[in-house]
């Protein structure tokens, strides 16, 4: 399993777009074999950064997701949002369990 998640920092005061084009994403993703999560949260102290959260079942679901039409869609919008910075890392994880 895959999870990749990090931040990504967009001018403030594009919000409302961003929440737009995540959200978009966000539906479509969802339906994409090998997609267990995907989640976008708003920093709470900055509504400039946002918090991305996805779940894959393999390297080979997470390929076909970045070879996908929306990804790219996804890619021209967050071009739009003023995007300053992102630091969003892969993480391989060999075992899930419930935290004690």
């Amino acid at each position: 399993m895959l999870i990749v998640a990090g931040t990504i920092t967009l001018n403030a005061a594009k919000r409302a777009e961003a929440d737009s084009a995540f959200a978009v994403m966000r539906e479509a993703t969802l339906k994409e074999p090998g997609c267990i999560e995907y989640q976008a949260y708003t920093d709470r102290g900055d509504a400039g950064v946002v918090f991305m959260f996805e779940k894959w079942k393999d390297q080979a679901a997470l390929d076909a997701h970045f070879a996908s039409p929306h990804m790219a869609q996804f890619g021209a919008a967050l071009g739009g949002l003023g995007v300053t910075g992102m630091d969003v890392k892969k993480y391989e994880v060999a075992s899930e369990g419930t935290v004690p």
